[in-house]
């Protein structure tokens, strides 16, 4: 037995622990590093990135791992958490005792028309191990990008929540958001509620 069978029972004193009392931080990592220990490329994006990084304003019940890795090869990974596929063909995951499930949007890992390899993406050092998610200024790409095309007063609450908390490239989301035509007055909006000095 080699480990490899995705029906071959593993050993729960193998697993790391996952309850429901489980921070996201953790439960994000440990998927992030068993996905990397896999192989498989997989970046954190969308609501539970904005969870993470917002120290819970938001609270996401969904981790989304952009990734192109293909469904058995995921499954394999993160059984060994407990992990369950919801069905036959989903890309999305349960666990028995955690309130977070995990989905697997297919890449490529794109914020507008801005497409970002894997690779790009820096490993955030958390208690719990590494994680690869996107950068602050990802999400609030992806958040603006959100509130322009659906008008999504939620997504520019996140984007301003994550603006308070964390570092944000200022430079380069304004010249992202020129080329995706978004409005200049929008990121300057967007810093003036983040609390930034002299904008």
């Amino acid at each position: 037995m080699n480990g490899d069978d995705p029906d071959e029972p593993v050993s729960r004193s193998a697993m790391p622990e996952i309850d429901q009392n489980t921070p996201v931080a953790k439960v994000a990592a440990l998927v992030s590093q068993a996905l990397e220990a896999a192989g498989i490329e997989a970046t954190l994006s969308g609501g539970g990135a904005v969870s993470i990084f917002s120290a819970n304003a938001y609270e996401s019940r969904d981790l989304d791992f952009v990734t192109s890795a293909g469904g058995p090869a995921i499954e394999r990974a993160i059984a060994r958490l407990g992990f369950h596929r919801r069905s036959r063909l989903a890309r999305e995951f349960d666990h028995p005792t955690s309130p977070w499930y995990v989905e697997f949007p297919p890449g490529p890992l794109a914020f507008g028309d801005t497409v970002v390899d894997h690779r790009d993406v820096p490993m955030l050092h958390t208690p719990y191990g590494p994680l690869r998610i996107v950068t602050p200024t990802h999400i609030i790409m992806d958040r603006l990008a959100a509130y322009k095309h659906w008008k999504d007063e939620q997504s520019w609450d996140q984007a301003v929540w994550v603006a308070e908390r964390q570092h944000i490239d200022w430079p380069t989301l304004e010249r992202w958001a020129h080329d995706e035509g978004i409005d200049a007055v929008a990121v300057h909006r967007l810093r003036r509620a983040a609390g930034e000095v002299g904008t």
